[in-house]
Formats: C-alpha cells, sequence, structure tokens
C-alpha cells in the first residue's frame, strides 16, 4: 500500500503499543468505539483531532504529545 502521507513518529508510537497490547487497529478502534479514520489521521499527521488524541493516549498510556 502507498500512502501519501508516511507514519509520524506520533503514529509510530501508537503502532509500537498496539503491537505490545496485541491488538490491531481494527480491533482497538471497534473496542474503544473510535471511528477508524481518526486513528488513521492521527498515525498519518493529516488531522490533530484532538478528541480522539487525548482518548488514545490515556487508552494506550501514551505521553501527551
Amino acid at each position: 500500500m502507498n500512502n501519501k502521507h508516511p507514519i509520524t513518529p506520533y503514529g509510530w508510537r501508537i503502532k509500537q503499543r498496539l503491537t505490545e497490547l496485541r491488538l490491531d487497529q481494527k480491533d482497538f478502534c471497534r473496542i474503544n468505539d473510535i471511528p477508524p479514520y481518526r486513528l488513521s489521521n492521527l498515525i498519518h499527521g493529516t488531522r490533530r483531532a484532538e478528541r480522539y488524541r487525548r482518548q488514545i493516549e490515556k487508552l494506550l498510556d501514551l505521553p501527551p504529545s
């Protein structure tokens, strides 16, 4: 898959944490009622999505960016 937007360092932290939890993005979004496109926005840096950013940071125990 060739994405126009590369994964940001913040996006890699999200992906790393999901891997540690043995969750894929789809399941994480389904379990936590987060639209998959919003998680993608955060991973690729295409939108700030502040509400979901705070929620994801809390759920994944990530330091605030």
